[in-house]
């Protein structure tokens, strides 16, 4: 928006022309999210703390968790804003990436929004049943993937690339849209289990999206894809700005969201941050480096899916609790500990996927 501004501007006084550059807008984009949140949060925090907007602890995890009944959640309904406001701000409207990748988290946050309402009604912590909530963020990934498959300008938007191997690309053809699918769903979904500490969730959140940002860049960018030898997408730079204003309201929400929480983000916050992570790799062509700088995410929807399997065929359990984190957290890992080793985890596999950029 403001970019169309500044371009008319610029014809009157050259300076303006700054803005044109994606470097600027990213940072802008950072610093206008973090802002947004940080003057919207105490106020959203009040309001549903007055409306008594408060977190369904599950009556089977930690006893150390009861405490945490009535914290206010939903609070990632503050994320959603602070990024909406600073893509639309600062990124190219005329852009589809923009404008798909923002949709379709507003989406994935509506679903969200709708699984926590129905929690805080029915005063429990199922809210949506799993069914209908796979239904409609099935139907959301998989409309977005026909979309992007069928508006794809290049042979190279819809082909996989394997990290680390140059030469190696795999033409999908419509197995494009499946594998899109399960990178969105996957990827929501894969958050949401994460999302059970204070502060959690969030961080690995902001480093995984400042990496896409990386990618997203350079993938936009004619001569540096053709130094870095990866694949070349017009257009798909623009989305820099979208993963910049993600990491700013990320750390924004951090801020309220640290140990000991003042405000849980709720599935409408989960649930929209990793179908943006996982629409953000497919994007940018960068699939399998979401699955090794989300290993977090990985781990612990593995826990989960082990954990069931384990009981259901042998009667026996895996881990003390699923996911990974209550697992830690029974074995009397004081809860801060869990979190900030997981981030510590997150950044060394953030790195690794970075590194990919260079090894061919």
């Amino acid at each position: 928006m403001l970019l169309i501004l500044f371009e008319y501007l610029s014809q009157y006084y050259t300076a303006f022309n700054v803005v044109q550059y994606l470097t600027l807008r990213a940072i802008l984009g950072v610093l206008t999210a973090l802002l947004i949140a940080f003057m919207v949060g105490p106020a959203m925090i009040r309001h549903l703390t007055r409306y008594k907007i408060g977190q369904q602890v599950r009556s089977d995890g930690p006893q150390t968790h009861f405490s945490k009944a009535g914290t206010p959640t939903m609070g990632g309904a503050l994320i959603l804003v602070a990024v909406a406001v600073s893509t639309l701000l600062w990124s190219d409207l005329s852009n589809r990436f923009v404008w798909v990748v923002l949709l379709v988290t507003l989406l994935f946050g509506l679903i969200g929004g709708v699984d926590d309402y129905l929690k805080l009604r029915y005063g429990n912590s199922r809210g949506l049943s799993a069914r209908k909530k796979f239904f409609w963020q099935s139907l959301v990934a998989f409309l977005t993937a026909v979309f992007l498959f069928y508006t794809a300008q290049t042979p190279i938007e819809t082909t996989l690339i394997v990290p680390v191997f140059k030469d190696v690309a795999i033409d999908l053809g419509l197995w494009f849209i499946p594998l899109t699918w399960l990178v969105i769903v996957g990827s929501s979904n894969a958050v949401n289990l994460t999302d059970g500490l204070d502060g959690l969730a969030i961080m690995p959140c902001v480093l995984v999206a400042g990496a896409l940002g990386v990618f997203a860049y350079v993938s936009g960018h004619a001569i540096f894809a053709d130094y870095l030898g990866i694949p070349f997408v017009p257009g798909v730079g623009d989305l820099t700005v979208f993963a910049a204003a993600l990491v700013g309201a990320g750390m924004g929400f951090l801020w309220f969201n640290a140990y000991p929480a003042q405000v849980f983000m709720g599935d409408v916050g989960a649930l929209a941050l990793g179908a943006a992570l996982g629409l953000l790799a497919v994007t940018t062509r960068q699939e399998i480096v979401l699955v090794i700088m989300g290993g977090v995410f990985v781990i612990e929807t593995l826990s989960v899916i082990l954990q069931v399997a384990s009981y259901k065929l042998t009667g026996r359990r895996i881990f003390r609790m699923a996911p990974l984190h209550h697992h830690f957290e029974l074995k009397g890992w004081p809860e801060p500990r869990v979190i900030v080793r997981f981030w510590i985890i997150t950044v060394v596999l953030v790195l690794i996927g970075l590194a990919t950029l260079k090894i061919r």
